[in-house]
């Protein structure tokens, strides 16, 4: 068994000729293990995308972020939520991302630094989910979109593809889904629907734990979702504890989080994950304990002396 080092693992093909589940995995710091002849055994030449998990932002918004988008792909991010706005009263056709306040760097300033260090990383995929839309109107969206195709380019991936496989999507230059949370989606064949995103809306993670144990219990939707583990301060909340903030909220709440993280499995079954999401992803190791998930799709070696193996 040999490590593989790109960042991006080839898929199990035991999940085949199913709805695609996608699931990544990738990290620089990290290396999963395959043996080609084991996943491959019995499989078409092109797996499906299925069987990992890999960790998310849950918010790319101002009050959340606090690593440059650069730095949150070199950790290992690979989906992104993006709440899109137009400022009120503002001339320009600029667009920020927004959560309460707005961003300091425009939409596309930001996502020519990922298409900029998507190109120095061929084999990446990142998951991009465009959302809110605060301010815009459908000329807007038209023009917004018309700069995302002609950003990405041939980098995006469009919803029809065929079959989701890392060979394919490689063969094909792949390495952008764009989803986009509007019913434009229609008219454009570069972009993917709205991804689910299971947001307790709470302030404990105990709160959070019972809501995403819950809508483990109603099963997975198919395709793409999200499971967030962010914490919610509601200004009552706030209001009576003045010292709190959504850091410091998220960061006592943390270890609760952990433990419930560990226990989860990525795969294809009903109660799987895709996507866990989070706020502070920087100070926090979301990114390798999300990754490190996926060591439980290792396949089990047998305990034979290998001498005996080989001479089989």
């Amino acid at each position: 068994m040999k490590p593989f080092k790109s960042g991006l693992s080839e898929v199990l093909a035991g999940w085949m000729r199913r709805p695609a589940r996608f699931w990544f995995w990738s990290d620089r710091n990290f290396r999963f293990y395959r043996e080609r002849e084991c996943y491959s055994k019995g499989a078409d030449s092109e797996c499906h995308v299925a069987g990992f998990v890999f960790p998310g932002n849950g918010n790319h918004g101002s009050a959340r972020l606090d690593k440059s988008i650069e730095d949150q792909l070199s950790k290992g991010i690979r989906f992104f939520d993006l709440r899109v706005a137009h400022k009120p009263n503002d001339p320009s056709d600029d667009l920020y991302f927004t959560h309460v306040i707005y961003t300091h760097l425009t939409v596309l300033k930001t996502l020519e630094c990922v298409e900029h260090w998507l190109n120095s990383h061929p084999k990446e995929v990142v998951i991009l989910a465009c959302s809110h839309f605060e301010g815009m109107d459908d000329a807007c969206h038209e023009l917004f979109i018309s700069h995302l195709k002609k950003l990405f380019c041939s980098k995006l991936c469009p919803r029809k593809e065929p079959v989701l496989s890392l060979r394919s999507l490689w063969a094909s230059g792949y390495q952008v889904i764009l989803s986009y949370e509007s019913q434009l989606v229609a008219r454009h064949p570069q972009l993917w629907p709205a991804i689910p995103y299971w947001w307790a809306n709470k302030t404990t993670a105990q709160e959070v734990i019972r809501y995403l144990d819950w809508n483990k219990d109603m099963g997975r939707p198919e395709g793409f979702f999200v499971s967030g583990l962010n914490l919610t301060a509601p200004r009552s909340y706030i209001a009576k504890n003045p010292k709190e903030s959504l850091r410091t909220l998220t960061f006592s709440n943390w270890e609760c989080l952990r433990e419930w993280v560990e226990q989860q499995r990525p795969g294809s079954d009903p109660h799987s994950l895709n996507i866990i999401a989070g706020d502070f992803v920087g100070p926090l190791p979301l990114c390798s304990l999300v990754i490190g998930l996926n060591h439980k799709l290792r396949p089990k070696i047998s305990a034979r002396p290998m001498k005996e193996q080989q001479q089989q």
